[in-house]
C-alpha cells in the first residue's frame, strides 16, 4: 500500500525486527536508514506530534534540557580562568551535530536522528573535563564509580525533571540506544545504571547502534582531533612548526604554506582545519559506502545484526588518526599548564564530594531529601549525581561555600 510517507511491505520482516512489517522508505532515504515510522517508541506512551517526527521532537526535548544548558560552563580541555574563546561541552556538541548531520544527509539516513545522538552524547560528562570525569570516578568507587555515557542515560531517563507524568525526557529507544552505545556494543562493560535501564527496557547491549548513532561517533572524532588543533595553536601549547612534523595534520600544514606562505594565525587555522576536515569526512564517506555495499543491509534492523561497525574510518586513515592523537595528548593533555590546572580541579572534586557524603545538610534542599545518613551508598551516589552535574564555576563556588576556602585552578586551593 503506497501512501506519501513511502509504502509498508507485506514481506516478513528481518531477524530481531520487532515492529512488525518493515518501512519502506521514500525515495531518497537509504532502505537501511532508521525511520520514525519504525520506532519501537517511548518508554511513556506519549500522542507524537503533528508536526515534528520523533526523532526531531527528541533532538529539541536535549537541546532544551537543563544538562545541555550546563554543559556552556564545562570545559573540554583548558578551565574557565584561561579565556571565554576556547572550546566547551556545549561547543564541541553543536559542532559534533553539525558534522553528524552532514555525514546522515549524504548518506541519506535520518538527519534528525543522528544530530540528537550528537546533541546528547556529552550530557553525562563532570565539570573539568576528563580529569574531573577520573577524580570523581576515583572517589566513587565503592559505589560503582562513574562512567559519564551511564550519568547521561540517568539524565534523560530519572534526573531532568520537566514534565509531570515522567521523570526524565521520554526519548524513543532509538535516541536512548545511540546515547549508550554510539562507540559499539558495551554487554561486557556496561555498569550499574544502564544495567538497571536495560533490565527496564532492553536496549540490545551485545550489538552494533543503527547508521545514525554510528555516524555521531565519528562526527565526535573528527570535531574532537579538529577542535584540539584549533585549541592548541592559540594557546601556544604547541606551535605550527611542531603540528607540521605531526601525523595526519602535518601534510596539510606544509601544503597551506606552501600555497599561502606565511598567514595570521587565525586564516592559517582556518584554512587548515578546512582541509583536515574535508579530508576525514571524505574519508568516512568512502569507507562507510564500502562496507555497506559489501554488507547489504535490507533495513534498520539489518545494521544492528552486522558484528562490527558499519560506518567508519578506512584502515589507513584510523591509524593515522591515533597516531594524532596520541601527538595531541602529549602536547595538550600532559603539557605542564593543563595539567597543573587539571590535577587542583581534581582536589576539588575529590574534597567535595568526601564533604558533602559526610555532611549531607550542606546539600541544597531537594537532593538532602534523597540522601540516606551521613556516607552511606545512597547519600555517596547522590552527592555523585549532583557534582556530576555541576558546571566548572558552579564547583569552585559549591567548593568555597561547603569548604570555607577559595579554590583558584590558576594556583592550588587556599
Amino acid at each position: 500500500m503506497a501512501s506519501a510517507k513511502g509504502q509498508i511491505s507485506t514481506d516478513p520482516p528481518p531477524p530481531g525486527h520487532l515492529l512488525g512489517p518493515l518501512f519502506i522508505p521514500p525515495p531518497g532515504l537509504a532502505v537501511f536508514a532508521t525511520t520514525p515510522e519504525s520506532s519501537r517508541g517511548r518508554l511513556y506512551p506519549e500522542r507524537e506530534s503533528p508536526t515534528r517526527t520523533c526523532y526531531s521532537r527528541d533532538r529539541d526535548r536535549i537541546i532544551h534540557s537543563s544538562a545541555f544548558r550546563r554543559l556552556k560552563h564545562k570545559t573540554q580541555v583548558f578551565v574557565q580562568h584561561e579565556g571565554d574563546y576556547y572550546r566547551t561541552r556545549l561547543t564541541h556538541s553543536i559542532e559534533v551535530a553539525q558534522l553528524a548531520r552532514t555525514l546522515a544527509r549524504t548518506l541519506a539516513i535520518d538527519e534528525d536522528l543522528a544530530e540528537a545522538v550528537a546533541l546528547a552524547h556529552d550530557l553525562g560528562h563532570t565539570p573539568f573535563g576528563h580529569s574531573g570525569e577520573e577524580a570523581l570516578n576515583a572517589v566513587t568507587a565503592d559505589i560503582g564509580g562513574f562512567d559519564h555515557n551511564a550519568h547521561a542515560l540517568r539524565l534523560v531517563t530519572k534526573l531532568e525533571h520537566r514534565y509531570a507524568d515522567f521523570d526524565g525526557l521520554n526519548l524513543t529507544w532509538e535516541t536512548l540506544e545511540g546515547l549508550v552505545k554510539h562507540n559499539g556494543p558495551i554487554a561486557s562493560r556496561a555498569v550499574g545504571p544502564i544495567l538497571s535501564f536495560d533490565a527496564r527496557w532492553p536496549l540490545d547491549l551485545t550489538h552494533w547502534p543503527g547508521l545514525e548513532a554510528q555516524v555521531a561517533a565519528l562526527a565526535d572524532d573528527i570535531a574532537y582531533v579538529n577542535h584540539d588543533i584549533d585549541d592548541g595553536l592559540r594557546a601556544g601549547l604547541f606551535t605550527v612548526a611542531d603540528l607540521a612534523e605531526a601525523p595526519l595534520a602535518g601534510p596539510h600544514v606544509q601544503a597551506v604554506r606552501a600555497q599561502y606562505g606565511e598567514l595570521e594565525l587565525s586564516r592559517f587555522i582556518g584554512e587548515l582545519i578546512r582541509r583536515l576536515m574535508s579530508a576525514l569526512t571524505d574519508d568516512v564517506l568512502a569507507e562507510t559506502r564500502a562496507r555497506l555495499a559489501a554488507a547489504n543491509p535490507t533495513g534498520a534492523a539489518g545494521i544492528r545484526t552486522v558484528p562490527h561497525a558499519l560506518a567508519g574510518f578506512s584502515a589507513d586513515m584510523m591509524e593515522q588518526v591515533q597516531a594524532l592523537k596520541k601527538f595531541l595528548f602529549i602536547r595538550m593533555y600532559r603539557h605542564p599548564r593543563v595539567i597543573g590546572s587539571m590535577s587542583r580541579a581534581q582536589t576539588v572534586i575529590t574534597d567535595l564530594f568526601e564533604t558533602l557524603a559526610h555532611g549531607p545538610e550542606a546539600l541544597p534542599e531537594d537532593w538532602k531529601a534523597q540522601c540516606g545518613g551521613p556516607g552511606d551508598g545512597a547519600t555517596r551516589r547522590v552527592v555523585r549525581d549532583y557534582i556530576a552535574g555541576m558546571t566548572d564555576n558552579y564547583a569552585l563556588a559549591e567548593y568555597g561555600r561547603v569548604i570555607g576556602r577559595e579554590a583558584r585552578l590558576d594556583q592550588a586551593p587556599m
